[in-house]
């Protein structure tokens, strides 16, 4: 079995159909089928054109990868998806309408968090103790809200920034013991390298450092894992694929096959490092399963009622 533990739809012009295709075409069994919700005041035109454009705003805006597609999606194919939802830490009872989407819609992630708001916020901490107590794992996206430019140092603003860094990241590992967070997107996996502050680039290049703090961190805590999606994961890891492989088996039992988008160029890469059949078996599909459990279910709707 092969699980991609972080995936969208109606996304990169790929509706249920396209995506069910491109699982099939890659022998990919089962996907967390995750949200991205996009409040106005953090709403990229950039992002318009891998969208739906069904939930463009009467005011421009877009609200991003909504729960109700999802819902529909998974339930035309639910032996084909876990479904996932993370609600705006900003905006309602973001805990109550985790639970509220796990007693009736059978949400079993809370996915993808991707706001612009400090990752260690008290709003988000509510929220992720919320998901904990659920039994729910947190994939987060992080993106640096300050890059140096090459030539001074400077730091300069990205306003296109989710979370902070991973001293945000790491204050709510050490505040919420019990939730499991997903490490992913650029900001995360830069910190495959020692010198990642000096980085002038989202995706750095070249050799890695000493002293990096994904090792770090995955070592600290262990309700910290990481997964492998999108390009960041896959730019970081070909930096240097020996570092890589070791990397891998020495935390593999805290690393997920995930690709955000589509194709099969991450499962081309992992199956060229020639990991063990441990490593390989926890990777592809163990670590999803035990975070996740494929033979369990959320409470029924009639157990949760107002008081």
């Amino acid at each position: 079995m092969i699980i991609d533990a972080h995936q969208h739809v109606f996304w990169h012009g790929r509706d249920d159909t396209g995506l069910i295709a491109d699982l099939d075409e890659h022998d990919i069994d089962l996907a967390w089928l995750l949200t991205w919700e996009i409040a106005p005041a953090e709403d990229s035109p950039a992002y318009h054109r891998v969208l739906n454009p069904e939930h463009l705003r009467p005011d421009g805006t877009h609200a991003g990868i909504v729960l109700s597609d999802l819902i529909k999606v998974r339930n035309r194919a639910p032996d084909r998806f876990i479904l996932g939802y993370c609600p705006h830490p900003c905006l309602g009872d973001a805990p109550s309408l985790l639970e509220a989407a796990h007693r009736m819609h059978g949400v079993r992630v809370c996915g993808e968090w991707k706001f612009r708001i400090l990752f260690d916020d008290p709003r988000c901490l509510n929220l992720y103790r919320k998901a904990g107590e659920l039994g729910m794992p947190v994939v987060l996206h992080l993106d640096v809200p300050y890059l140096p430019e090459k030539m001074t140092g400077r730091q300069v603003y990205q306003s296109a920034w989710y979370g902070g860094t991973v001293a945000n990241l790491e204050r709510a590992l050490q505040v919420c013991p019990e939730t499991t967070f997903i490490g992913h997107a650029p900001g995360f996996w830069r910190e495959i390298s020692g010198d990642a502050d000096e980085a002038p680039s989202n995706y750095p290049e070249g050799p890695i450092a000493p002293g990096n703090r994904i090792e770090q961190l995955l070592e600290r805590y262990p309700n910290l894992y990481a997964d492998l999606s999108a390009g960041s994961a896959l730019r970081a890891l070909k930096r240097d694929v020996a570092f890589s492989r070791d990397l891998l088996e020495r935390f593999q039992d805290r690393i997920l096959f995930a690709r955000d988008y589509y194709g099969g160029e991450l499962l081309a890469f992992l199956r060229q490092l020639g990991l063990s059949d441990a490593a390989w078996s926890a990777i592809i599909q163990g670590n999803a399963q035990r975070l996740v459990p494929l033979d369990a279910s959320p409470e029924p709707a009639s157990t949760f009622a107002l008081s």
